[in-house]
């Protein structure tokens, strides 16, 4: 039987929410090994003159102890 656990992140980019996910899996896989999976719980973005400027995510992120 496999021992899972899970870490929520905020991450963002200026490009799109696919993007700001990938920065929190890439900024987790540093200190974090076993990634299994990646929930999106939240998308939220600023505005800035009318055109959305920055991506926000928050993501739950699954990996095995071992």
């Amino acid at each position: 039987m496999a021992v899972l656990k899970v870490i929520e992140i905020l991450a963002n980019s200026d490009k799109s929410w696919e993007d700001a996910a990938n920065n929190a899996v890439k900024e987790a896989s540093k200190s974090v090994k076993n990634i299994k999976s990646v929930y999106i719980n939240e998308q939220s973005a600023t505005v800035k003159d009318g055109k959305m400027d920055n991506f926000r995510v928050n993501v739950k992120i699954t990996f095995e102890v071992k």
